[in-house]
């Protein structure tokens, strides 16, 4: 009988390490804090969400997918989910730089850390597709108003 391959084993290195919104948040450097509401805790932001450097925070928040530990999940699961459902079309641009973190995120087999990171993903790509259904509504719309204006 072969030896076990170990592909579902938990890899216990790809967690090694403070990920970012633990230090960040220990710092003082993230605008959130926690809300305790009676049904789920929201972040309480400091700053309006859509003023946010994407391009500085989406990164921090993706590392933090990887630590199990709360409140830095938390963080980062609800930073996430607020960052993209309010600006999905700056999300698009910060893309590449997320693609190792959720690499990361993934190898860690843990499965907790796994279903998280597929779930934020499909969440994504459902929030930049219905973005997407509106761009190309508002196009047919102006094609419309257009040939109405050269009739």
């Amino acid at each position: 009988r072969p030896p076990r391959a170990g592909a579902f084993r938990v890899r216990k290195a790809f967690m090694r390490g403070a990920p970012l919104p633990r230090r960040f948040y220990a710092r003082g450097a993230l605008p959130i804090s926690v809300r305790h509401c009676p049904q789920e805790n929201e972040i309480n932001w400091k700053v309006e969400v859509e003023k946010l450097d994407y391009h500085y925070y989406l990164p921090i928040f993706f590392d933090g997918l990887r630590d199990k530990e709360e409140p830095y999940f938390f963080f980062a699961r609800r930073g996430i989910l607020d960052m993209v459902s309010h600006g999905s079309d700056r999300v698009v641009a910060v893309l590449p730089q997320l693609i190792i973190f959720i690499k990361n995120a993934l190898n860690t087999r843990d499965p907790d850390v796994v279903q998280t990171t597929l779930k934020i993903l499909q969440t994504m790509v459902l929030l930049l597709l219905l973005l997407l259904l509106f761009l190309l509504l508002l196009l047919l719309l102006l094609l419309f108003l257009l040939l109405l204006l050269l009739l």
